[in-house]
């Protein structure tokens, strides 16, 4: 698998693998959303989760696949504390705001920084066509977020403190993107950087519950919870990450965002949201964008 995935760098073969495993990651990206903004509150959600992801993660990482190269463990340093950062920005916004409100500004406000980065660190360059499809991706996203806002009933004394915290979360997730694809890359073996990526980076939340609360034997909804959302987070994390080993990032980035438009469609079917021709109209020029992106190159 790691010959194969080596063997279509920069290819059109690779082109092709890397769109298809972006827009699996935003499919997979939004269930991960919706788990940690659903039974419990997301503190306790992200706890569950991580903890899930260090039992999945810690046999792989230590047995199955190379070690990290000695000289690359300070990108190992940087992961850890830029995740911790993001998923403590998330789990605020999560708390202070609406799923279908605060998602699309995450989500809107990360790919204009991971551009934006890419550029800086890659060298990657977009064209005008593309930057037209960022913007109607974009103005998609915030059109949405608006939209949800005046439909749903939000606690307007929090929704300020959480659009902010919103904005901070997409500049973190631009962050991590840019970072993940540069320790992805520089890693030899792949599946080295996703194993431990998922191992190290999730010890932080349940070791930080473990010493504020002690152990407690988690019910068995908590243990569920934890391990779908580890297998999600694994397919989600996992396959952008491969994507912006295979071919451009931000390209991988804008298609991972549409994110926010299987987001919708999850508020219309599982929590039983309305869906009208406005909303319909912002989902699909997210999905133009995202489009316009890809092949406006």
């Amino acid at each position: 698998m790691t010959d194969w995935i080596t063997a279509i760098e920069g290819t059109e073969t690779g082109r092709i693998a890397a769109m298809v495993l972006a827009l699996t990651a935003a499919f997979l990206h939004a269930l991960f959303g919706a788990l940690q903004k659903g039974r419990y509150d997301p503190w306790t959600s992200r706890v569950a989760i991580d903890a899930g992801l260090v039992v999945l993660s810690a046999p792989i990482a230590l047995f199955l696949v190379p070690w990290p190269e000695p000289s690359h463990w300070w990108i190992y340093v940087g992961v850890v504390l830029i995740h911790l950062t993001y998923k403590s920005l998330m789990a605020a916004t999560y708390d202070r705001g609406a799923y279908t409100v605060v998602y699309p500004v995450v989500r809107g406000t990360a790919p204009v920084f991971t551009v934006l980065g890419a550029g800086a660190i890659f060298g990657e360059v977009f064209s005008a066509g593309q930057w037209l499809g960022v913007a109607l991706l974009v103005g998609g996203m915030f059109g949405l977020s608006v939209y949800n806002m005046r439909k749903i009933v939000v606690a307007r004394e929090t929704l300020i403190p959480a659009l902010g915290f919103a904005v901070a979360t997409g500049l973190s997730v631009a962050l991590y993107t840019t970072w993940d694809a540069y320790g992805i890359r520089v890693e030899p073996n792949p599946f080295t950087f996703i194993a431990w990526f998922f191992f190290l980076s999730s010890l932080d939340f349940p070791l930080i519950a473990l010493v504020r609360r002690g152990w407690r034997w988690p019910e068995p909804a908590l243990i569920r919870l934890g391990g779908l959302g580890a297998v999600i987070g694994w397919g989600s994390f996992g396959s952008v990450m491969l994507a912006t080993r295979l071919d451009s990032v931000g390209e991988a980035a804008i298609l991972r965002e549409t994110s926010t438009v299987f987001a919708a469609l999850i508020g219309w079917i599982v929590l039983k949201e309305s869906v009208g021709p406005r909303r319909l109209g912002l989902m699909a020029l997210i999905a133009l964008g995202a489009v316009v992106v890809e092949f406006g190159g």
